[in-house]
């Protein structure tokens, strides 16, 4: 009677037996998928004590599909009207005084290092060296709309207790960009970039959810820019027919924005591309173009991502996929694998012309079993294993099996590349 205790008891309760069965499978299938576990099996990244928490090492494997979206993502903004620029990763504490981030971002903000006497600290945001840079010469409205995209690094504070390898970081990479417009441009971009996001998620293949988050009620600027900026982002939206939610005071502190969560292949809601109209730091900095008027008015400026940070947004795709990349993406496509030494010469020669073509390839030509390297190449997820024999070598092609289809059977050289390129360029080539 003495030493009762109150005891405090959480559970889940489901309507029948088919809800309790999904969500087993789906706990299920989350830790196979698990982006931690697939990156350390694949060797793709790690994260190191030594080095500090919240920080990711890109191993080569990890760097090639990074690489592969990086290269991409630039040929895909190059094509739509964007240029690309690069800024430092330091910056005095004055800029983000200017910018506001020090008032309203302060627990996100490393601390200031003194050099020379001023103090600066690693860049939280790319925002304000874009205005800097745009604040380099006089802008006529003819110029408008600038578009500049840069894979920026930024460094922000978060709470050990929330880092998640990948997916909640300290140091991470954002496909940004920033677009210097007129008002009357700016449902026009708003729309352009929603489309580029769209094509983004269809590209690998998420759909995807929809918020439109309003103001906060921390914020800066008026409240007749807030109206309009909410405006042109809902005109954008109802204009395309795109679905969406709005989310009452989510909006950041100095502009409204939509926020696009992406759906994984086992129905898990992922943050992904953000599009933000600011009023805010135009006003700050000064950020100005001289109009058909002669005089000066105000920019307007749009942040967007259309992936989020390469950090997390490569973490979801090895959940998306479970590690099992499309070809385009395959951090290594093609493991080339002679049967015995007999074939190491001419298994060499078929894995240069591989090389040649910019595919991503391996040679086994380890003294094992043929059995035991194709297990080994499914067990690692590499799309094509090419084998050769002295069958092969005698009529000069190879034996070509793909990961989950089996054996595709003979075929010469010249068919094969034609094969991996067709498979390579399909995902790449998609027109916007």
């Amino acid at each position: 009677e003495k030493n009762k205790m109150l005891q405090r008891i959480y559970g889940t309760a489901f309507l029948d037996k088919k809800s309790l069965k999904e969500y087993l499978f789906k706990l299920e299938e989350a830790k196979k998928r698990d982006h931690r576990k697939i990156g350390k099996d694949l060797d793709l990244f790690s994260m190191h004590d030594e080095g500090g928490a919240g920080l990711i090492y890109w191993h080569p494997k990890g760097a090639r599909i990074r690489n592969t979206i990086e290269t991409f993502w630039r040929d895909i903004h190059n094509r739509n009207g964007y240029d690309i620029v690069y800024i430092p990763h330091i910056a005095k504490v004055d800029l983000w005084k200017q910018s506001g981030h020090w008032d309203f971002y302060k627990e996100n903000l490393y601390s200031p290092m003194d050099i020379d006497g001023q103090e600066y600290i690693v860049k939280p945001m790319n925002c304000p060296g874009h205005i800097l840079m745009y604040k380099t010469q006089l802008r006529s409205y003819r110029d408008l709309p600038l578009r500049w995209g840069e894979l920026g690094t930024v460094y922000r504070y978060e709470k050990s207790g929330v880092l998640h390898g990948m997916m909640r970081v300290r140091g991470f990479t954002q496909d940004d960009a920033h677009i210097f417009c007129r008002p009357d441009q700016l449902k026009d971009e708003i729309t352009d970039v929603i489309k580029l996001a769209q094509y983004m998620m269809n590209l690998f293949g998420f759909t995807y959810e929809v918020a439109l988050s309003t103001r906060p009620e921390k914020f800066v600027g008026s409240e007749e820019n807030w109206t309009r900026a909410t405006a042109a982002l809902t005109e954008a939206l109802d204009s395309l027919g795109v679905k969406y939610v709005v989310d009452p005071g989510a909006g950041v502190f100095y502009g409204p924005k939509i926020d696009v969560k992406m759906i994984d292949a086992i129905g898990r809601g992922w943050q992904g591309p953000t599009i933000q109209v600011d009023f805010n730091l135009p006003e700050r900095f000064n950020v100005n173009y001289i109009g058909d008027d002669g005089k000066e008015h105000r920019v307007v400026m749009v942040h967007r991502t259309v992936l989020g940070s390469m950090e997390r947004f490569i973490g979801v795709l090895i959940e998306h996929y479970a590690g099992d990349f499309p070809l385009w993406l395959a951090p290594l496509q093609v493991k080339v694998l002679p049967i015995t030494d007999n074939q190491k010469v001419y298994a060499q020669n078929i894995f240069d012309i591989l090389k040649q073509m910019g595919v991503s390839a391996v040679l086994d030509d380890r003294n094992e079993k043929i059995g035991f390297k194709i297990r080994e190449a499914e067990l690692e997820k590499v799309p094509y294993a090419v084998i050769v024999g002295g069958k092969e070598v005698e009529q000069g092609g190879v034996s070509v099996r793909r990961r989950k289809k089996g054996d595709l059977g003979f075929m010469t050289v010249e068919k094969l590349s034609a094969m991996l390129k067709e498979e390579i360029d399909a995902k790449r080539s998609l027109d916007t």
